[in-house]
């Protein structure tokens, strides 16, 4: 393996990006320490099998986050999931990573947090201020939309001949997790410094939710058409597919964010950190409703 020649923390190391970001450091950097940092140490037995430091570490708890950073050179931040209290959250880590020295921090935000429309950007700008008023040197990985964000949609617009949107005829530059994980390494890995920087991310190809539609069309073999609905329609048809109504709600602001053009992003800058061009949706719905 070799000498370690340093040590990076990732947040939320069990949550679907953590853990392939995990994967991937391992993979590719053996002479790097990964610490995984999970609230349940117990559901991190396959990344303490990599080879993974695994060590508790929970927003809500602080006392589990100074001990936890100790030694660790460069976290990735994942943003937490609860909406609603991502910025106290953030901030907790934030300020406990400036007390343990960390030396950078490498933040996932949302695609423009300073200026989109998206309704989930406030929180993202908040943690952005708060790592500009704590001082920890800091790079920030602002994502656009995950192609997974769309499967549960497709497979019941397979089924059901129709695919319900609020999103007009606005494009969506996703691409998967996977990618960005990718990416996330790529930075924590690069050999030119990244404090002040930001990393607008997103998918080389955009679609709208007519190609989205087509798509599924062609791989599945059977009917799918796109279907602008209003916002209680639209809320109502994803209740129906069996997400909560307040899921419903997210998803239609999301959707309403695409049509403002707040998930698009065509300057490459993913496809130039990884190194080839993102996967595309198509590919991920292949496996999905092949699969």
């Amino acid at each position: 393996m070799g000498e370690i020649i340093e040590t990076v923390g990732v947040t939320g190391a069990t949550g679907a990006l953590g853990r392939i970001v995990v994967q991937l450091l391992r993979e590719r950097h053996p002479n790097i320490r990964t610490v995984a940092l999970v609230r349940d140490p117990a559901k991190a037995a396959d990344l303490a099998a990599l080879g993974a430091d695994v060590r508790a570490f929970d927003y809500d708890r602080p006392e589990t986050l100074r001990p936890a950073l100790a030694g660790i050179g460069k976290l990735l931040l994942i943003s937490g999931n609860a909406v609603g209290e991502r910025e106290r959250q953030h901030r907790a880590v934030i300020e406990a990573a400036r007390d343990a020295g960390i030396g950078l921090i490498a933040y996932t935000s949302v695609l423009r947090a300073g200026e989109t429309t998206l309704a989930i950007a406030a929180e993202h700008k908040a943690t952005e201020a708060v790592l500009r008023e704590v001082g920890v040197p800091f790079v920030l990985l602002r994502h656009g939309w995950y192609c997974e964000n769309y499967v549960f949609r497709v497979q019941a617009a397979v089924a059901s001949g129709t695919l319900p949107h609020h999103a007009g005829a606005g494009r969506i530059s996703a691409a998967p997790r996977a990618d960005f994980a990718e990416a996330a390494v790529a930075v924590l890995t690069a050999p030119e410094p990244q404090a002040g920087k930001v990393h607008e991310l997103a998918g080389s190809k955009s679609f709208s939710f007519a190609d989205l539609a087509a798509m599924a069309a062609r791989i599945s073999g059977k009917p799918v058409e796109a279907v602008h609905l209003a916002k209680p329609e639209f809320e109502a048809a994803i209740v129906a597919m069996g997400m909560p109504a307040f899921v419903a709600g997210l998803i239609a602001k999301s959707d309403h964010g695409a049509s403002e053009g707040g998930l698009l992003e065509e300057g490459g800058t993913m496809e130039r950190i990884i190194g080839r061009l993102t996967v595309p949706m198509a590919d991920v719905l292949k496996a999905a409703l092949r699969g």
